[in-house]
């Protein structure tokens, strides 16, 4: 059994995902053929059950790869702030930063104060910002920093973890 990074893993799952995708058109593909009635059928390089063999064995490999990530995922951490944080969970929170930071910036890009139309014919109207549309602008820029930085310290982690699992059918 061979051993890889958690990067490759995750990386050979994602093509192993796309694998099972071609897989299940050509499955499509070698299932139906046109033929004249009473005609010999065509000859075919791989039968449905040919397919359908290699989809159960990539899914099984899928599975298998998915376990060792979770597990990996769980049992490493990094260092952030001085907190040790699993990675699963550093990559939720690098998430949930990039989310704040995006809603952040919308805030931060409005204007303090800016006139609306079609409310009524003889008063005029202002949208006026409860808040500090800088501040705000300043707050999205930090929690895009504190999200790279994380992701950053994850994807490092990624390449240090070792997995053990036998890719030679992938090579």
């Amino acid at each position: 059994m061979t051993s890889f990074t958690l990067a490759d893993g995750i990386r050979l799952r994602s093509l192993l995902t796309k694998q099972v995708q071609e897989l299940e058109q050509e499955m499509l593909r070698v299932a139906f053929t046109l033929s004249e009635k009473g005609q010999a059928l065509p000859e075919q390089r791989r039968s449905v059950d040919d397919v359908d063999s290699d989809i159960k064995m990539i899914r099984q490999d899928i599975m298998l790869l998915d376990r060792l990530i979770y597990k990996a995922n769980l049992a490493t951490a990094i260092d952030y702030q001085g907190e040790q944080i699993p990675l699963v969970e550093a990559i939720e929170y690098a998430m949930q930063l990039r989310a704040q930071a995006k809603l952040y910036k919308q805030l931060g890009a409005s204007p303090k104060e800016q006139p609306e139309y079609g409310y009524g014919e003889a008063a005029a109207y202002m949208r006026v910002a409860r808040f500090d549309p800088e501040e705000y602008r300043e707050k999205a820029l930090q929690y895009e920093r504190n999200a790279n930085k994380v992701s950053g310290l994850v994807n490092s982690k990624n390449y240090q973890v070792e997995l053990e699992f036998d890719a030679s059918r992938y090579e």
